[in-house]
């Protein structure tokens, strides 16, 4: 059914809605000031039987009926309460102010000469003044929530609980949805009515669908698991309704959002796998009342783990951001999440390049810094292949440095926040992960100090560059959803779950270690994408469906990217202290063969050789098989140049040479 409302009624109060405080407040007492002598009119008038009241003199019952019963709501606030958010407290004002009035009126009319008025007519004027009072300012406050706009979503809220009903009230408030029933799974609700709305069964939603009208779904389920609102969304996914979600309690608590505030599905609802409780020895033992340093700070998992690592409390943590509005923007959010929570962390903003050995050195010792977890990498895998130099110098000689530089100032724990394409890897950004993991070997076995170890995991779900968020964009902008192929399949991980087991990961290093993370099932990108064009109330337009909203479109895989990830060379794995982290026992090189490595590797990238710089990725990362030639933009360009083009580009260096340079030498005056 789709509600109408008369346009006069419509312009009316939508005139009385943008009056004045000051106007409306003079409204309401005229209103008042005119109605509760009328209601003890008509209470006397139904007790006598007639219009013709009895008595001269009396007049003044309905003077006094006012004094007593307004300075009353004045008192309580009933005149600066806004229409529109009455609540209980109202309710209780009016009774109060009425009951009171009656009372009084009762002792004026018992001890009066003449009796004004007959004692009976009190109880009826009593029920008569609630019902005008109250009852026409909950009429007017039904008139202003309600909405006529026909863009208005009708919408069901799965879960009648106290989340459930705190978000029809706000969304009523907010007129962006038009709430029309709950669902819930408790047998026990079904069939009642809450705050104005049945309760139906989940199996109802078909048929609301299709006679109500209904256009999305909002998830009022923030204490669920998991697992159970993946159910959940399983079952709505083939009615292709749009279905958001309240925020989870911790951010509704902290005050960070309101339950109104719905937003799209959660991307760890997708997953449906709960996290794991963490341990609390393993997250405090490098962290708590030490000083910590984050490389790559401002980048998706680094930004995730200084949240993380505020919380347990480090003397100081330094925020090590080679960008310089990453850097901003992950000090102020820190900064304002100390505040908000009374901690007593100091957090310092560092700019620099961790391949910058002398500047991570100097700020190690400076600061007394006894863990860093490195972050600071290049990870997509289709840039990082077409500017090979600068993904090899960052990947891997910026690992090296900053882990010197560690050696150096005698840091206790140097944690690598490494990746699954490092295993049997096809691509250059694999491989110098790979290489990263090798140099941090290779250092161990120099180290009498520094604990290095290394953290595997595959690809966190909304961090920058991911499929999740790309998807939600392409979707919103119509389609289509690209996808390298139709049988591609990824590990995917919560940025937050994966923060938190890299933080016990580091603890349980004993020196060498290649720690691998649990990342469950492994997921189908193109079911992935059909799951979300339909959880944002789309359908996937296809051979099968030619009047779909949203196609998708197998783009093919790209330069050395893989179908599927691995997150073990071979199989030699044993189990650690927590039930999602294994450790890995997998082959390393002699720090002497690893550093003749690195030294034949800087002088391939200081002539831009990308052929021998390949070479020396597959002789020292013996898995890592390309699966074309080099990609590398510029080597590419330069390959594709004539003789004639190269000598050409020459002799306009050395004119330009000879050009700065006279022949005689410099000419002195």
């Amino acid at each position: 059914m789709t509600e109408s409302m008369p346009k006069w009624i419509e312009r009316l109060v939508n005139h009385l809605a943008h009056l004045p405080r000051s106007s409306k407040r003079l409204l309401m007492l005229c209103a008042d000031t005119l109605g509760i002598p009328l209601v003890l009119w008509t209470a006397i008038t139904l007790r006598l039987g007639t219009v013709n009241h009895d008595g001269g003199g009396t007049e003044w019952i309905y003077g006094a009926a006012l004094l007593t019963c307004v300075p009353i709501f004045a008192r309580m606030g009933l005149y600066r309460a806004v229409i529109r958010y009455l609540g209980p407290r109202a309710i209780f004002a009016v009774v109060t102010g009425v009951t009171t009035s009656v009372i009084l009126l009762s002792v004026l009319a018992f001890f009066w000469p003449n009796r004004a008025i007959p004692i009976s007519a009190l109880p009826i004027y009593w029920s008569f003044a609630l019902i005008y009072v109250g009852g026409s300012r909950f009429i007017i406050r039904g008139l202003l929530n309600f909405r006529w706009s026909n863009g208005t979503q009708r919408v069901v809220i799965y879960g009648a609980g106290g989340a459930g009903v705190q978000l029809a009230t706000g969304l009523v408030r907010s007129g962006r949805y038009h709430p029309i029933a709950f669902i819930d799974d408790s047998t026990s609700l079904q069939g009642s009515t809450i705050n104005g709305l049945e309760v139906f069964s989940p199996r109802s939603l078909p048929d609301l669908v299709s006679n109500e009208g209904v256009a999305a779904v909002l998830l009022a389920l923030p204490s669920q698991s998991r697992r159970r609102r993946q159910e959940i969304l399983k079952a709505i996914e083939p009615l292709s309704l749009l279905v958001q979600t309240v925020p989870d309690y911790g951010d509704i608590l902290s005050g960070n959002a309101r339950v109104e505030d719905v937003r799209d599905v959660d991307a760890g609802d997708l997953l449906g796998r709960d996290a794991v409780p963490p341990n609390a020895r393993l997250l405090d033992a490098c962290i708590a009342s030490k000083v910590v340093m984050v490389t790559g700070a401002g980048g998706s998992i680094g930004s995730e783990l200084c949240r993380q690592i505020v919380r347990l409390q480090p003397t100081q943590l330094l925020l090590f951001e080679m960008s310089e509005l990453a850097l901003y923007n992950i000090e102020r959010e820190l900064k304002a999440l100390i505040a908000s929570e009374g901690l007593t962390v100091d957090v310092v903003a560092l700019l620099g390049d961790a391949h910058h050995k002398h500047r991570v050195k100097e700020i190690l010792q400076i600061y007394g810094v006894q863990t860093i977890y490195h972050a600071a990498a290049y990870k997509h895998v289709p840039i990082v292949e077409q500017n090979v130099v600068e993904g090899i110098y960052n990947n891997i000689f910026s690992t090296w440095n900053a882990a010197e530089a560690a050696l150096e100032a005698r840091v206790e724990t140097f944690v690598l926040i490494s990746t699954d394409k490092a295993v049997n890897p096809t691509n250059v950004m694999g491989a110098t992960k790979r290489f990263a993991e090798i140099v941090l070997q290779g250092l161990q076995m120099r180290s009498t100090h520094t604990r290095f170890c290394m953290v595997r995991f595959g690809n966190v779900l909304e961090s920058s560059g991911s499929v999740v968020p790309l998807f939600r964009e392409q979707i919103r902008r119509g389609g289509p959803v690209t996808v390298t192929h139709k049988d591609v399949i990824r590990y995917f991980m919560t940025i937050p779950e994966a923060a938190q087991l890299v933080l016990q990961a580091g603890s349980m290093g004993k020196g060498g270690d290649v720690f691998v993370l649990d990342m469950g099932k492994p997921v189908r990108i193109a079911d992935l994408a059909k799951r979300m064009i339909s959880l944002m109330g789309l359908t996937v337009r296809d051979d099968e469906n030619p009047d779909g909203d949203i196609e998708i479109v197998y783009t093919g895989l790209r330069p050395a990217e893989k179908l599927f990830e691995e997150l073990l060379i071979g199989t030699n794995v044993t189990g650690t202290e927590h039930s999602m982290i294994m450790r890995a026992m997998e082959h390393s090189l002699p720090w002497h063969q690893v550093q003749q490595v690195l030294d034949d590797m800087s002088l391939a990238l200081s002539r831009f050789d990308c052929d021998k710089a390949r070479q020396l990725l597959m002789q020292t990362v013996a898995e890592y098989k390309p699966t074309g030639d080099i990609q590398d933009l510029v080597w590419s360009r330069k390959v594709a140049l004539t003789h004639a083009e190269l000598k050409n580009v020459t002799a306009l260096q050395t004119r330009r040479l000879r050009v700065s340079t006279p022949p005689h030498g410099p000419t002195s005056h």
